[in-house]
């Protein structure tokens, strides 16, 4: 089964957000000239957005766009990124709203198929950050 419910919301583009993690992790955490940014689902304040796919995905860019800018970071610092997927069915539809937020800047990417996410979640996106000396 896809991600996508029956009348699915569209043009939602996400509450920007640092969100209290969902386990004994740190959103991001600062290595050498690096920052590593945890696995970001589509939840704000604990709680999945409605909306499938869409709408999950641009939370999740929303999501990891708050993480990185409270560590002075932007979109365009990322390096690489992983992209967890509950059904390749949406891989298509994800890679047009990651195309959309990264606009024009093409981190390394990996793009795999899980069995399930947290909270039930459709997909997560982790990132890599380039931010150079502090």
């Amino acid at each position: 089964m896809g991600c996508y419910p029956s009348g699915r919301a569209a043009g939602n583009l996400g509450r920007v957000t640092v969100n209290k993690p969902l386990g004994p992790y740190s959103p991001a955490v600062r290595a050498g000239d690096f920052l590593v940014v945890s696995g970001q689902t589509g939840s704000v304040d604990g709680r999945l957005v409605a909306g499938g796919l869409d709408a999950e995905c641009r939370q999740v860019l929303a999501n990891l766009r708050g993480v990185l800018e409270a560590n002075g970071a932007a979109m365009s610092d990322v390096v690489k990124t992983m992209v967890f997927l509950t059904d390749m069915a949406e891989f298509a539809a994800m890679n047009a709203l990651y195309v959309e937020a990264f606009d024009g800047h093409r981190p390394a990417r990996s793009t795999i198929c899980v069995a399930g996410l947290p909270l039930g979640a459709c997909v997560e996106i982790e990132a890599w950050a380039y931010v150079g000396p502090s």
